[in-house]
């Protein structure tokens, strides 16, 4: 396989993102109560398959910690059997989407939804992976979880340590040095995941003890990790209409996270553009194929995109190379990965939970934007918490529309192209109101603004701008600034503070 365009810079950055990748592929794949190469299969085809389709070359795609807590639902309630249809459907719903161009729309999902919903998530996470910690199943649901951590630590014996107390020591061992090498390690090692390193200790420790724990468990060859469709493939979804709903959900979250990841990742380097349908298109084709297979589902994932980014990637090589190395594994060293203690995974997925959680998200909605956004952000993760994450999702989004009220007399965005005084530098006068309703067609007007020009954003005439609207050109400004290109704003001073640090 000639791979396109690859560099030292791209090869060196691959085997970054491999080692990122490894753990978080067993790790999510445990989560989302599946075997641990169902995983791994998807990190090859998003590496591969994705990589070399991608609209957004050096984003890496893969399973994602957001759509684990879905998945695990989904499995419990009707089997994984049924996991490959529904993902098939999912991703024929992306492809076709991607299109049909609709590709602008996803980005309109409210940043307050979307970041509610991975702290409900990653406290899901959290709540489910703690009692991995401690060599024990997780309960059938989130508030389940949560209302047995207390008895899991009362109930622990440290004066005659068995499997449990053991189980917990490499977990927490795995934490402690996944922590303590992200504080303290030095710059020139600052590429090598605290991840990886947290779990060779906790397998070293194990295998040089002896000690009894549970082990993942992958197949002994690689062809039994892709499960090919049989007869009656589709039979589930077909007598389940649930199902198909399951698919409607999976095809929309993971189609809103990648593309926002997509634009977190472009905000990280100067070089080409994400292509959003393309970008969706190139989703839709992986899991489509990771349904076939039946593998977990993808989308575009930021922790493992941003070291692509941070370790020099030039190119959509890095991002199939690292798939590669993944298959390279599986098929050579499969022994390996074998000897890696559950608990270790388990301590992985805390942390990447906890950081899920993040609170400086409604911080910042908060002080820059008010308490509306910051009660959407709220209200999401409640109910993605206590009841599921479709709910949490709609509620938020129906929530969203609170921030269209004042403007419902001119909810019409009017958009103007021109020469500013300043002889070349380019005009974008905005009237009426900038809402998420709007957001495609002002996405689409300001990739219209040449990229090597200075720019003048004219909000004098702007009556309402909502927080999605205002994070999108911020972003938009601060990229043309961080490119040497003067971009000014003018208009009412609360808007024009909004963009002083863009």
């Amino acid at each position: 396989m000639k791979v396109p365009g690859l560099s030292v810079r791209d090869l060196t950055a691959s085997i970054v993102v491999f080692l990122v990748a490894m753990p978080l592929c067993m790790g999510i794949a445990i989560a989302s109560g599946v075997p641990p190469e169902k995983g791994l299969v998807t990190g090859i085809i998003g590496g591969i398959v994705v990589g070399m389709l991608a609209g957004s070359p050096l984003q890496v795609s893969g399973p994602a910690a957001g759509l684990a807590v879905i998945i695990f639902e989904f499995v419990r309630d009707h089997g994984l059997s049924a996991l490959g249809p529904m993902l098939v459907v999912a991703g024929v719903i992306q492809f076709v989407a991607g299109v049909a161009r609709l590709g602008g729309l996803f980005r309109a999902v409210s940043p307050a939804v979307v970041h509610g919903m991975l702290a409900g998530i990653g406290a899901l996470i959290v709540a489910g992976q703690f009692h991995i910690l401690f060599d024990a199943k997780p309960m059938s649901n989130g508030l389940a979880n949560l209302s047995a951590m207390p008895g899991r630590v009362l109930g622990l014996n440290f004066s005659d340590a068995h499997s449990t107390e053991i189980a917990l020591g490499l977990g927490l061992l795995t934490i402690a040095v996944m922590l303590g090498w992200e504080k303290l390690r030095p710059a020139s090692l600052k590429l090598v995941p605290g991840a990886l390193l947290g779990v060779v200790a906790a397998t070293a420790v194990a295998a040089s003890l002896g000690l009894e724990v549970a082990r993942i468990s992958v197949p002994e060859s690689i062809s039994a990790a892709f499960a090919m469709p049989g007869a009656g493939f589709f039979a589930p979804i077909l007598a389940n209409p649930a199902i198909a709903t399951a698919a409607i959900a999976i095809a929309f979250i993971a189609s809103a996270e990648t593309l926002l990841s997509a634009a977190a990742v472009d905000r990280m380097h100067d070089g080409v553009r994400t292509d959003y349908n393309k970008e969706l298109r190139a989703q839709g084709v992986g899991n489509l194929l990771c349904g076939l297979v039946g593998a977990l589902p993808m989308t575009g994932v930021i922790v493992r995109s941003s070291a692509n980014v941070q370790a020099g990637a030039q190119t959509r090589a890095s991002a199939i190379l690292h798939g590669v190395w993944i298959l390279a594994l599986v098929a050579l060293l499969p022994w390996v990965l074998r000897e890696v203690p559950m608990a270790a995974l388990g301590g992985i997925l805390v942390v990447t939970g906890w950081r899920l959680i993040s609170l400086k998200h409604v911080r910042h909605l908060f002080e820059n934007y008010g308490p509306v956004p910051a009660g959407i952000w709220a209200a999401t993760f409640a109910l993605v918490v206590t009841t599921d994450l479709l709910t949490g999702v709609l509620v938020g989004l129906g929530l969203s529309l609170i921030e269209v009220v004042p403007h419902l007399s001119r909810l019409k965005l009017g958009i103007e192209h021109g020469t500013a005084s300043e002889g070349e530098a380019r005009l974008v006068r905005l009237s009426g109101a900038a809402t998420f309703l709007t957001l495609p067609r002002l996405t689409r007007a300001l990739e219209d603004v040449p990229a090597d020009k200075p720019v003048h954003l004219d909000l004098d005439s702007l009556a309402g701008l909502d927080h999605t609207s205002a994070e999108m050109l911020g972003e938009w400004l601060g990229r043309r600034r961080r490119a040497g290109l003067a971009a000014s704003v003018s208009g009412r001073e609360e808007m024009v503070r909004t963009f002083a640090h863009a």
